[in-house]
């Protein structure tokens, strides 16, 4: 059995579209610089952090499909091995931070670091040519992997070479290992070092589950986006491969509850000045609305909602639950991001949003052109049959 091969086509209407918003928001962006550079830069951090970790959730997803050998997720893999296209548009942004004084770090103000005992003692880690060097690290690794395991992939569709699944097994294997180092380093880095004083072991986690759980939620919309522009044939990619990835949207939002909890319990428990600071911070003024409302909206709702079997099969509720996902993912970046701006208000407003449609529409561009390159199922996979045969029974 071989997939046929459908193609993708970027109309001129969606081009358009993600140039508006690229345009659009990168002229809204520049405008706040001139109105409140310090509120710019962090609306510049969260909003391109958001977009960031849905690419960076995607080539962890992948290489787990390589690993497992998973047969399920053939038909859906092309559409996933789009994703990664973005993180080399991002390298720039991510680099950008390097110029932002220290409105955003306190740390790379050397005045600030010799009145505090404690940055002099981080200022091994925390200064920044070494923050430099990591970021240069770390986007190496990801768009290194993300080439490696595309070229395999697309290079089957010609060749036909089943080894090329068994190839694939061991880069995505050290993908797996550098990706936990380098996810953690680069959440330490452009979130964690947002307040220096305060640490945490399992924040990289925290921002894994939502990494992951924002990806998988995009996927599911682009899923169903292709299946009613009549791409992808019911007998290709059907309600059972809709309720997997509903499986895993339910799964992560307990694991990101888990997570968060235990975060959060560990610091109460200890009481400890360095640690308790950072969820004072977001239980005083109406930060601590914001907290309440991630636990509703991010963990309970979802929750709730997508327990029923029917709910993860239907197309108009699974839309419904990851548009909530990704609201909720944006305001969970937004509740670690800006605090650090200001302890007591919530200041939302055309500063915040020009930088978010920006690069929701730079990750647009890059996602579609990306699928219009290459055919959107791979063609000559071995497992094509189980995939389009997949059934879900529980």
């Amino acid at each position: 059995m071989q997939n046929p091969d459908l193609r993708f086509h970027f109309s001129t209407p969606l081009k358009r579209l993600c140039a508006g918003l690229i345009l659009l928001g990168f002229i809204g962006l520049l405008g706040a610089f001139f109105v409140d550079a310090k509120r710019s830069w962090f609306a510049f951090l969260n909003a391109q952090l958001f977009v960031l970790f849905i690419s960076l959730g995607a080539l962890f997803f992948i290489a787990v499909q390589h690993i497992t050998k998973a047969g399920w997720s053939v038909n859906i893999r092309r559409l996933m091995e789009a994703f990664p296209a973005y993180i080399v548009l991002a390298v720039p942004f991510a680099l950008a931070l390097l110029f932002s004084g220290d409105h955003l770090y306190s740390w790379f103000n050397p005045e600030t670091v010799a009145k505090d005992y404690l940055l002099q003692h981080k200022a091994p880690y925390l200064n920044i040519g070494f923050f430099f060097i990591r970021l240069v690290v770390c986007f190496a690794v990801w768009i290194f992997f993300s080439w490696k395991l595309m070229s395999f992939s697309f290079k089957q569709d010609k060749t036909g070479d089943p080894q090329l699944n068994n190839k694939s097994i061991p880069y995505s294997v050290a993908l797996l290992l550098c990706f936990a180092l380098t996810f953690s380093f680069f959440t330490f880095d452009t979130l964690m070092s947002l307040e220096p004083h305060w640490f945490s072991t399992i924040f990289a986690v925290y921002n894994f589950a939502g990494a992951f759980q924002s990806f998988i939620a995009v996927l599911i919309l682009l899923i169903i986006y292709l299946r009613r522009q009549g791409l992808l044939d019911k007998k290709l990619v059907n309600e059972n491969h809709l309720h997997d990835l509903g499986k895993f949207l339910l799964g992560l939002v307990i694991f990101w509850a888990y997570i968060a909890f235990s975060q959060y319990m560990l610091i109460w428990y200890a009481n400890l000045p360095e640690g308790a600071i950072y969820y004072a911070h977001r239980s005083v003024g109406e930060w601590k609305w914001v907290s309440l409302a991630l636990i509703v909206f991010r963990f309970i709702v979802p929750f709730i909602f997508l327990l029923p079997r029917w709910v993860k099969r239907d197309e108009g509720c699974l839309i419904l639950a990851s548009s909530l996902i990704l609201i909720t993912q944006y305001m969970d970046l937004y509740w670690m991001v800006y605090p650090q701006f200001d302890r007591e208000h919530i200041v939302f407003g055309w500063v915040e949003i020009a930088p978010l449609i920006a690069f929701i529409g730079l990750f647009l561009f890059s996602l579609f052109y990306t699928l219009s390159k290459n055919p959107i199922l791979p063609l000559n996979d071995p497992r094509q049959k189980e995939s389009a045969s997949h059934v879900v029974t529980y």
